[in-house]
């Protein structure tokens, strides 16, 4: 990734920028250009970066005030180790949407915050204002519980007896012989004792992108200004971006003890590839147009 130093080279990539200015720029929607957009969006999916990030260049090419396109530029560069054009994206998207910028600063942050995040199966201490959101995971045929599943469910249960002022979210759709992921989380916690009036139930979500902006929502609903995240271990450092680029500040990582050691290592390429595009997919850019 690349260093918090590109803000010095942005600066002065920025001041020769604003000299140039953007007289000139075509409007944008041309089709051309979403058809490059949506190539680069597949190429990404697929695991092709260098293509898609060909395919944002040529764009940026003939629209330079294409604000997505910039930002999608920067994220997929920053993963890159390209710096020159990771300092030139940012430094146009600067000019042409400063919010859009600034958010893209944060899908970055949120990455290397992810990068760096040690699972942890001990319990946090925390009170009323910090929710545990503890993360599903596909039921069987029957609408039972995997053991995965349990798995995280126990490292809650343990979470909610260290904070026991702490609301609890439980998030989780793709329901199976009627009954949700979420639903049946709610079920096995207070079955094991856990007062129903502390859970609420997301139970719309299909994965971990929708896992952080339902929940998201559903903490600040209930009053919680923070959370701490609940989850396997080979799953947390994704679901701790997701939720950061979501709004939801993420003061613990809690996760079971299954395959802990595997994961204590910070992720190679491959797994920060993941983390880069599930936090861009949560920063809700386009996937087309």
């Amino acid at each position: 990734m690349i260093s918090r130093q590109w803000k010095l080279l942005v600066a002065a990539s920025f001041a020769a920028f604003s000299l140039t200015g953007l007289a000139g720029v075509p409007a944008h929607a041309a089709p051309e250009t979403d058809a490059l957009y949506n190539s680069a969006q597949r190429h990404f999916t697929n695991g092709d970066d260098a293509a898609g990030r060909a395919d944002l260049r040529n764009l940026i090419g003939a629209d330079p005030a294409d604000a997505e396109a910039l930002a999608l530029q920067a994220i997929w560069s920053d993963y890159a180790g390209d710096l020159p054009a990771f300092v030139d994206a940012m430094a146009r998207l600067h000019v042409v949407d400063p919010g859009l910028a600034q958010g893209t600063d944060n899908v970055l942050g949120a990455v290397r915050a992810a990068v760096g995040t040690l699972p942890n199966p001990l319990p946090a201490l925390a009170g009323p204002q910090t929710g545990i959101v503890v993360l599903g995971y596909g039921l069987l045929p029957d609408g039972a519980l995997r053991p995965e599943l349990v798995n995280r469910l126990t490292a809650a249960w343990l979470q909610s007896i260290a904070a026991p002022l702490s609301p609890i979210v439980v998030t989780g759709g793709n329901p199976q012989n009627g009954i949700t992921e979420a639903e049946a989380m709610r079920d096995w916690l207070v079955s094991h004792g856990v007062a129903p009036a502390r859970i609420h139930v997301e139970s719309r979500a299909g994965s971990t992108v929708q896992n952080a902006l339902f929940s998201t929502r559903l903490l600040r609903d209930v009053g919680a200004t923070s959370a701490i995240v609940v989850t396997s271990p080979n799953h947390i450092r994704r679901a701790v971006a997701d939720f950061v680029v979501a709004g939801t500040r993420v003061v613990g990582a809690t996760t079971s003890l299954e395959q802990l050691v595997s994961q204590l290592p910070p992720p190679g390429k491959p797994g920060q590839r993941g983390i880069y595009l599930d936090a861009t997919r949560t920063f809700q850019l386009s996937t087309a147009r």
